[in-house]
């Protein structure tokens, strides 16, 4: 029988859309929402995004807040993206932008260490680059993180082990090896459970999806036939969860088995009904993407990102340094969701 805890949450305000003003940024009043100069032919700013993967909801959801900031600031603002989460395809549609010489490219990697020698050649061009779920990329000038990577996959475990009652085998899935920040989350939840949890034992190294749902489902199954009296699966890829959740409810598992891990309740939504999934956790992907081309913005104009600058974005208002970097940046955007709970949001 399962023990979970439920969590009440906040849900984002659909004003947080709306960009207040920026405080504590170059010492100068950027006010958010400006638009960027363009060329000196007066042509509107254009900022790029590259997401990890086009097409799956998780950067649906983030084009949204890329197509919503461009509206609302006059900035030429669009998504890119491969079909599939390979960092080559990545790499290609940088080299193809810096020939275009944006304004300014923001990036969330696939790998951002194979990232590292492009970016490098779209700064050398003067484009401002701006990366997301990166934290030590190199050759960028500033990475946003939505929080605090290791606290995040630490909140994860705290659920998993309440949920599983502290005991049992459980596994761990990530988008990719190579996925930086969910290979922090898996990290930290793994010490985590080491250190406080040691009726609980990871039964397999963490599981690569390619964050694509079927796989994910394809991969679940696999444990569940090799690992029958498996407890526990946390994600880490926004389509890890809904995958696994599929595996635990075709195989009627739903009771006897936690899921929790980074979704969106849309993704989600039909799978915590059932019970399939019993938490998710995230942080809007929409936002993410505002507060990317906001920094982008405010780089551009020859403003600074400082401890405490305010992007005017929910979960943005005053970003904290992370220690050990110079560039890396930290929101406070993170959000629990259980079934009750995740149907406040409308992602």
């Amino acid at each position: 029988m399962k023990h979970l805890r439920t969590q009440a949450v906040l849900a984002s305000g659909v004003a947080a859309l709306m960009l207040a003003g920026c405080g504590s940024v170059g010492g100068a009043s950027a006010g958010a929402g400006g638009g960027a100069a363009g060329g000196s032919d007066g042509a509107a700013a254009t900022m790029v995004t590259v997401v990890k993967v086009k097409g799956i909801p998780w950067f649906d959801r983030m084009e949204e807040g890329v197509l919503a900031y461009g509206e609302r600031t006059g900035i030429d603002a669009r998504a890119e993206g491969g079909d599939d989460v390979s960092p080559e395809k990545q790499i290609q549609i940088i080299q193809d932008l810096i020939a275009q010489k944006p304004d300014a490219i923001t990036v969330v990697p696939n790998s951002p260490e194979s990232l590292s020698a492009v970016l490098k050649q779209a700064q050398d061009q003067g484009i401002v680059v701006v990366a997301h779920e990166a934290t030590g990329i190199e050759n960028v000038d500033v990475d946003i993180e939505a929080f605090d990577n290791a606290v995040y996959g630490r909140e994860i475990m705290e659920n998993l082990a309440e949920c599983m009652g502290g005991e049992g085998t459980y596994v761990q899935f990530v988008g990719g090896l190579t996925a930086k920040t969910h290979m922090e989350w898996v990290g930290a939840a793994y010490d985590l459970q080491q250190a406080e949890f040691p009726g609980m034992t990871r039964v397999e190294t963490p599981i690569e999806s390619t964050d694509n749902e079927t796989a994910a489902y394809e991969k679940a199954k696999e444990i569940l036939a090799k690992h029958p009296d498996i407890k526990g699966f946390q994600g880490s890829a926004g389509n890890d969860v809904p995958g696994i959740a599929r595996a635990v409810e075709e195989a009627g598992l739903e009771d006897e088995t936690c899921v929790m891990g980074t979704s969106i309740p849309s993704a989600a939504s039909k799978y915590l009904a059932t019970g399939s999934i019993d938490k998710i956790f995230f942080w809007d992907p929409a936002l993410a993407g505002e507060a990317q081309l906001e920094i982008a913005r405010i780089l551009a104009e020859g403003g600074t990102i400082e401890e405490g600058t305010d992007l005017g974005i929910e979960g943005y208002e005053s970003l904290t340094k992370l220690e050990g970097y110079d560039n890396v940046f930290l929101g406070n955007a993170s959000i629990a969701a259980d079934a009750e709970t995740a149907a406040q949001y409308d992602f």
